[in-house]
């Protein structure tokens, strides 16, 4: 699972063994010396957590009172290691939280209130809707370190090859021109995604969502969602439009084919921006075009808003909370951004960190183009689970295994066990 994709159907609880070192940290430290935190920061540990591990140390040397244990905890195992640390009153003093994580934990009582906090110090620089997003019953619990949508990414020279001189505006739009592109160049124009959270765009673009969290009702098998589902299911088959991978690899060999120049768009997320330009298609980086994703009947156009938060874990004690807030500021200031979008390009939460510098890589300055019509998620704890049951579903149904109207439906009732309260 890559990063800033919404957790979805997570891998089984895992019994935390040694990583799990908040509390067992928190008794070793000498009254008289300094602080030690530990932070699980769930980032690429490769392509990103090289960059937060070097602002580790900025962060010690301006605080000498305070020392970080740095642990890197591969994403798609993060939720559930958190969830049974702390449930043990074990779990780390900071969690990078991916957003959908944040009001999930905030309901159990896992993290702590930041409003009015060193933590929060800034609130008013940081983008409205992913503060919004961090909140859950009126409660501010994460502060937003680094957020994503989705966005449609083309390869311009092979538009250009086939006439065309702009990015789709509509899913018909998208269809015609990879019909031309198919024509003029021999390469398929559109590769879409089997996964739910990549789906989500279909529903948005009909104006609808799997669930009305203000209504307390389930809408994935209404008339608006299957229709959205029928207009993504209708872009695996056609002159330019490759077939559906629903294999465990399907990520890798759309990514693959796109950043080699065998496919000439996908729907994507800035978390790629770095691997885009080691493909040979992007050698040259003024070659990737970036688009909001085409709209649907509706005339909306719209993605997911993904990205993590740190949150602080409400079971550490007060002098490792004032520690772990200091931190957070530290790590989510304008100045910490800007190092990690220049270094990572992924795309700050506040406006202030979005220097000429940095808005001069050009897929922040498209990313950050198309954050506008990302659609932030409603203060739901079980929200991101929703696609779990998609995720199931939705590959049969590309791959033909099961009608639309049987995979939405079973869907449903999945997600009937999630939300119980909710009405069909």
């Amino acid at each position: 699972m890559r990063r800033g994709i919404a957790a979805t159907a997570l891998v089984a609880s895992v019994a935390l063994a040694a990583t799990a070192c908040g509390g067992s940290d928190s008794g070793s430290d000498k009254s008289d010396g300094p602080v030690t935190i530990t932070w699980w920061d769930t980032s690429n540990a490769t392509n990103e957590a090289p960059t937060y591990q070097a602002l580790v140390k900025d962060f010690e040397k301006a605080n000498p009172t305070i020392k970080v244990k740095y642990v890197n905890v591969p994403f798609d195992q993060a939720q559930n290691k958190f969830d049974t640390a702390a449930g043990s009153k074990g779990a780390p003093d900071v969690l990078r939280s991916e957003v959908g994580w944040t009001p999930a934990f905030a309901k159990k009582g896992y993290f702590l209130p930041l409003d009015g906090t060193a933590a929060l110090a800034d609130q008013s620089k940081f983008q409205p809707s992913l503060i919004k997003q961090a909140q859950y019953e009126g409660k501010t619990y994460g502060a937003p370190i680094v957020t994503d949508t989705l966005a449609l990414v083309y390869n311009k020279a092979l538009f250009k090859q086939a006439g065309i001189t702009e990015a789709p505006k509509s899913w018909d739009e998208l269809k015609s021109a990879a019909a031309k592109i198919k024509d003029k160049t021999g390469v398929d124009g559109y590769w879409g995604s089997t996964q739910a959270y990549y789906a989500q765009c279909f529903l948005y673009g009909e104006g609808t969502d799997t669930v009305d969290a203000t209504a307390k009702k389930i809408t994935v098998a209404s008339d608006a969602a299957k229709k959205g589902y029928g207009t993504w299911l209708g872009l695996f088959s056609g002159k330019g439009l490759h077939k559906a991978d629903t294999t465990a690899d399907a990520y890798a060999h759309i990514q693959d084919a796109f950043v080699n120049g065998k496919v000439a768009s996908i729907v994507q997320g800035p978390w790629e921006i770095t691997n885009f330009y080691k493909g040979s298609a992007f050698k040259d980086k003024a070659n990737l075009g970036i688009a909001t994703v085409p709209a649907g009947s509706s005339g909306k156009a719209g993605a997911p808003t993904g990205g993590h938060n740190l949150s602080v874990y409400a079971g550490s004690d007060k002098a490792h909370q004032d520690a772990a807030l200091k931190f957070v500021n530290f790590m989510t200031s304008a100045k910490s951004q800007e190092t990690v979008a220049l270094k990572n390009s992924t795309l700050p939460t506040r406006d202030d960190a979005y220097s000429a510098q940095v808005k001069a890589d050009p897929g922040i300055a498209g990313y950050q183009g198309v954050l506008a019509a990302a659609q932030p998620r409603p203060a739901l704890p079980e929200y991101s689970s929703l696609w779990g049951p998609l995720d199931t579903e939705l590959p049969k149904i590309a791959g033909g295994k099961e009608s639309l109207d049987k995979g939405v439906s079973n869907a449903e009732l999945a997600i009937a066990k999630l939300v119980p309260d909710f009405s069909k």
